[in-house]
């Protein structure tokens, strides 16, 4: 099932030569989208925005940022961070949380071994 959210994020348009339907505003012109859940990480890769926060939140954008879909992450607890990197996204969160997919809609936990949060993420090649 698919559901449309309804939450609070800003969403900047692209500069000269992105894709993001920003009218090449170069970051002058902002839309607010309001959306219900407090995010706290962003990421973009594969066409796709990618935020998530309190509560297993994730949603997911593929026009820009216009519309926001809903995920189902598996987890109550709050992910702090996301990364885009090798094809993978990677959010990571409280209590040791961390997830991946290739898409932003389907989700796999993974062990990471610890029960502290994990704060952040990055991709590096």
């Amino acid at each position: 099932m698919v559901k449309t959210a309804d939450l609070s994020l800003t969403v900047s348009s692209s500069g000269s030569g992105g894709g993001g339907g920003g009218g090449g505003s170069a970051g002058a012109t902002w839309t607010v989208r309001l959306l219900g859940n407090n995010l706290l990480g962003v990421a973009y890769g594969n066409d796709t925005f990618v935020a998530v926060g309190d509560e297993g939140a994730i949603l997911t954008s593929r026009d820009g940022g216009v519309t926001w879909t809903v995920a189902v992450s598996g987890t109550r607890y709050t992910l702090r961070a996301v990364a885009y990197g090798n094809g993978l996204f990677v959010a990571v969160g409280d209590s040791g949380t961390i997830l991946t997919s290739s898409d932003g809609v389907a989700w796999t936990e993974r062990t990471s071994g610890t029960s502290n949060a994990l704060l952040g993420i990055a991709y590096g090649n």
